[in-house]
């Protein structure tokens, strides 16, 4: 093999390893739920779901869970971005 290619190889385990090199600024995501499938994105730091709950919320079950898969490799304004935007439940 060129030894080009095997530095390119190693170079990018180093990097999959040192997660704090990537930030994602968009991405679209199929999330399949419990109850049916729902499409995440992250545009300019702002998520959104195709999910009921979001819609009222700002957040949901689905973009927490790529905070979390995510974590350390989003802009700042993606991290918690629906707990801190959520409107007051009405009661």
């Amino acid at each position: 093999m060129n030894s080009s290619v095997i530095g390119k190889i190693e170079k990018a385990r180093r990097y999959a390893q040192e997660r704090n090199r990537i930030r994602f600024t968009s991405l679209s995501a199929t999330f399949h739920g419990e109850h049916d499938d729902h499409t995440v994105t992250l545009d300019n730091g702002r998520w959104r779901c195709t999910c009921h709950f979001f819609r009222g919320w700002n957040f949901c079950s689905h973009s927490m869970a790529l905070e979390r898969v995510l974590e350390g490799m989003l802009p700042a304004s993606a991290q918690a971005q629906g707990l801190e935007n959520a409107p007051a439940p009405s009661v």
